[in-house]
């Protein structure tokens, strides 16, 4: 049975220029559409990825960027469908619980630690806007998921010149083949 591949944006979606946009075109992942890019909230935003999970009885890979990571972590806590997922990529979490986040993303307070249910790679940059390093390795030791750091690279994003970035790809294949 063949893998389903799962984008998981963050806040206000993902750009056509976004590595994750890219992958859909390249690889024909399925980004996971919320009702609300712009004002998120939690449980709308996890009650989605259940809808999406359960459409399709295929095992499936998340693809997490920024708040899709503090999404990924709070489904998993929460949901009873997680054996559906092998895997999850969860690249540029965000520190959601910092003074100066915006009040959009109050409801994503406080960040679930619980440890994941499937194995996991966070990747993190050394100079993301959102997150410091040391709040990032904190967050992927409490959700059990190996830390990668690419370097001064800001939110792994489309700014970040990543283009299509094949090293992302090849750590997401790496877990689908685990």
């Amino acid at each position: 049975m063949t893998l389903r591949i799962l984008v998981l944006p963050g806040w206000q979606n993902s750009g056509p220029d976004h590595w994750q946009s890219r992958w859909e075109r390249l690889y024909g992942d399925q980004r996971v559409m919320q009702d609300d890019w712009d004002w998120p909230k939690r449980g709308d935003w996890m009650a989605r990825l259940d809808e999406v999970l359960l459409a399709d009885q295929r095992p499936a890979l998340l693809v997490a960027h920024s708040l899709g990571c503090q999404l990924t972590a709070a489904w998993a806590a929460h949901s009873r469908h997680t054996g559906r997922v092998c895997g999850a990529l969860l690249v540029a979490p965000p520190d959601t619980e910092r003074d100066d986040m915006p009040p959009q993303l109050f409801s994503w307070r406080p960040i679930v630690r619980q440890r994941l249910p499937f194995p996991a790679t966070a990747v993190v940059s050394t100079d993301d806007p959102f997150c410091a390093p040391q709040r990032a390795a904190e967050m992927a030791t409490q959700w059990g998921a190996a830390l990668l750091s690419v370097g001064p690279r800001g939110h792994i994003n489309s700014e970040s010149g990543l283009g299509d970035w094949p090293e992302g790809r090849a750590l997401l294949d790496s877990l689908g083949r685990a």
